[in-house]
């Protein structure tokens, strides 16, 4: 059946392929054109004086472009969260804690700028370690070849036996991790510990297991009904935690691309059947080395979207973005 097209004629003269015809093409006036950058965006350059160098300076030569116009957004809804008394919510992946950034969250604590912590499992077993014996992250690949990963003997049998402590005391999991360390005279670096200055400043924080997915799991003094009954706590705690983000208040994913994002998506729909649809109205960021879907969608996204709020992704290195944020956030609350 033809398709009533002719093919080309081998023999035609060059030139007979129709062209579009710019002689006809419609311009419009540059004055009159909608432009998305102006000049009064651009970056400044560091300042020729020294003493002018500062971090305030530094903060407000950033271009009001994308990422570095979102990196601003952030620092504002963070700060504006802190100074009305809104919940700022900071969850966690284990690499926060692996790349020293305890001190800077221990900040924004004081600050009033971390008003409620969260993290997966991973980041309380590199916490504890820490606060403890001063060292974490061991190789993987090492202890793979003959077994050995993941059995260090005291980081099992103590964080474990916290945890059945927590169960017969009515505690959450990381409310168990904490007083565990609070009780113990002999700890390397408390100062490094989220887990236990959180406590000493009143800051909630909430751990939420993977059951299998962490060390501790493997290790013989696991024990699954006080893994489960701390852990299922704290995400009733986090659930109960999740009006104060309501008109204002701030959640930021830092490092976590799947535990994370779930639990705060169940959390946030748990309490928004109790509290008749809210916490609406409230910012939230994803920060990462790189972009994951359940980070973008269950944080950034669909809560937003479903809230009337604002989301962001910002896309950068944990060691140098959180501090950055964190000088920012400061700044901005004098």
């Amino acid at each position: 059946m033809s398709s009533g097209r002719q093919p080309p004629d081998a023999g035609s003269a060059p030139g007979t392929v129709p062209e579009a015809d710019l002689s006809r093409v419609r311009t419009v006036p540059v004055g009159g054109r909608p432009n998305k950058v102006r000049a009064r965006m651009f970056a400044a350059p560091p300042p020729a004086d020294p003493a002018a160098r500062t971090f305030a300076a530094f903060a407000a030569s950033l271009p009001h472009v994308l990422q570095a116009e979102a990196f601003t957004a952030v620092a504002d809804a963070v700060a504006a969260a802190a100074s009305s008394g809104r919940t700022v919510l900071w969850m966690l992946g284990g690499h926060v804690v692996k790349t020293g950034l305890g001190p800077v969250l221990v900040d924004l604590m004081r600050r009033g700028a971390a008003t409620h912590l969260a993290s997966n499992g991973s980041a309380g077993i590199h916490d504890y370690e820490m606060a403890r014996w001063g060292g974490t992250s061991e190789d993987v690949e090492a202890g793979l070849a003959d077994g050995s990963f993941g059995m260090a003997d005291e980081t099992g049998r103590d964080m474990n036996a916290a945890f059945r402590r927590g169960m017969d005391a009515g505690w959450g999991m990381g409310e168990a991790l904490a007083r565990d360390l609070d009780a113990r005279n002999d700890l390397a670096y408390p100062e490094l510990s989220l887990l236990l200055q959180s406590y000493r400043l009143g800051v909630p924080y909430t751990l939420h297991p993977a059951v299998g997915a962490e060390i501790i799991h493997q290790h013989p003094a696991a024990d699954g009904a006080a893994i489960g009954d701390t852990g299922h706590r704290d995400f009733r705690r986090l659930a109960a935690a999740l009006d104060g983000l309501d008109g204002g208040g701030v959640v930021l994913n830092v490092g976590s691309a799947v535990i994370m994002p779930e639990v705060f998506l169940k959390a946030l729909t748990v309490a928004r059947n109790l509290n008749a649809g809210r916490p609406r109205g409230f910012t939230a960021c994803d920060l990462d080395m790189q972009r994951h879907y359940r980070p973008r969608v269950n944080v950034v996204e669909r809560p937003t979207r479903t809230g009337a709020g604002r989301g962001f992704q910002i896309t950068g290195h944990h060691e140098i973005m959180v501090p950055l944020l964190a000088w920012a956030i400061a700044e901005k609350l004098g």
